[in-house]
């Protein structure tokens, strides 16, 4: 705990020091993102003109850098648990996250008038460097899915799950559970290759079929019910669930996480 705030205490120091105005930051589920905009300008003092531009270059990557930190902090990553309430408790996830900041990318820059410079960062929720190392303890082993209450015959190869949770205000999470409405959980980190997941994720999330290429182009679309947990995990009903079960038995969809919610 130490750590976290003598790393997060420094950072805001030197923000406060060098730092002009600060521009937006924000997560993106369906590119699986995290962005940040910072603007800085350098003190009166600065010297010649070069130094002036070198300072203010780097007032704003630490003012892009502390916009990354609270966004990262608000991220989810399961319905019960943000990244700041991880960081809190373990000293490792804090070096982690840190780590991870420390090699963002900058994918923008640009000097602005008055001396002022924007400088526009990233970090992905997975893959490599991602969030996801950061925040995801390797399990014991994969735990098998759940044998469907009625097998249910299914029509075609599907190739992935498309659970259309539109309309019901989803609130995306690193790791997801869908369960079906008698509260068993039919998809879940648990159930799901450890170094897959923190490659891909578990899910993509889209706003519409446009966007639900992850689930192939035969996939098994069923409609939530409700949600759970914090409006973060579809339920979906025990036929539908026995369904997408009963398909994934047969093509194995589900440990591919080739799952997209709509939302």
């Amino acid at each position: 705990m130490k750590k976290y705030f003598r790393f997060f205490g420094m950072l805001l120091a030197t923000f406060f020091l060098l730092t002009g105005i600060s521009a937006e930051a924000a997560a993106d589920w369906s590119s699986r993102v995290i962005t940040a905009t910072g603007t800085g300008i350098a003190p009166p003092d600065a010297g010649s003109p070069g130094q002036a531009k070198i300072m203010a270059r780097i007032a704003a990557k630490v003012d892009a850098q502390r916009q990354l930190v609270e966004v990262i902090k608000g991220v989810q990553v399961s319905a019960e648990t943000t990244v700041e309430q991880m960081m809190v408790t373990s000293d490792t996830v804090t070096t982690k996250v840190s780590g991870m900041l420390r090699g963002a990318q900058i994918v923008a820059e640009r000097e602005l008038p008055d001396g002022e410079y924007e400088v526009t960062m990233q970090v992905p929720m997975f893959g490599s460097s991602g969030l996801a190392e950061a925040v995801f303890e390797r399990p014991a082993g994969v735990v098998p899915f759940p044998v469907p209450a009625t097998a249910v015959r299914t029509d075609g190869e599907y190739t992935g799950l498309v659970v259309d949770c539109r309309g019901l205000g989803l609130n995306p999470v690193m790791s997801p559970v869908i369960l079906n409405s008698a509260g068993t959980k039919i998809y879940g980190h648990q159930n799901l290759d450890y170094d897959l997941v923190i490659r891909d994720g578990m899910a993509s999330y889209a706003s519409d079929m446009n966007g639900a290429s992850r689930a192939g182009n035969n996939p098994l679309v069923v409609r939530a019910e409700r949600l759970s947990g914090n409006n973060s995990n579809p339920v979906i009903g025990v036929t539908d669930a026995d369904k997408v079960l009963s398909a994934n038995a047969s093509n194995g969809f589900l440990s591919r996480t080739a799952v997209v919610f709509l939302f």
